[in-house]
């Protein structure tokens, strides 16, 4: 029973992380292809400032649950809720990596710039913060996916 409550919130608290890459997909990253350099700007310090805000929270709470989750599937010995939950560990350890070394220091650039002051390459960094992203949207949806055929197949 306490392992289907770890996978309950451990699916929830990684659903908050997914979502975030399917609406990139669905979205958000055609439309800030299409933004101008000022539109751009003020989009992206909006959207950091309120993920700055909230994001870490699910973030800190899906890798916790997911290492709680870890934990008690070795103890419970289901190979394949084992090898589930670690893929899908990994993937968010490796996505929180990416996001430290890749897309926090190009929102901090970001933020430095205003809508009448920034580089004539701008649209270069953000094609860069999109391709780091894009790699961590591959990582969540892996990590993602794994979780539920864990949840579902065990």
């Amino acid at each position: 029973m306490v392992i289907n409550i770890a996978l309950f919130f451990t699916l929830i608290l990684y659903s908050f992380i997914v979502s975030q890459s399917l609406m990139y997909i669905l979205a958000l990253r055609n439309t800030q292809l299409r933004m101008d350099a000022p539109s751009y700007i003020f989009f992206r310090k909006l959207v950091d400032a309120n993920m700055q805000a909230k994001f870490r929270y699910a973030v800190y709470g899906a890798l916790l649950s997911s290492l709680a989750l870890a934990t008690l599937a070795i103890i419970d010995g289901s190979a394949f809720l084992i090898s589930c939950t670690a893929i899908a560990f990994g993937a968010l350890m490796l996505d929180t990596v990416i996001t430290v070394k890749g897309n926090l220091p190009i929102n901090k650039i970001i933020n430095g710039w205003t809508s009448s002051s920034y580089p004539p390459n701008w649209s270069d960094v953000r094609n860069q913060w999109l391709q780091h992203f894009q790699y961590r949207q591959v990582l969540n949806i892996t990590g993602y996916t794994a979780l539920v055929a864990g949840a579902i197949f065990r």
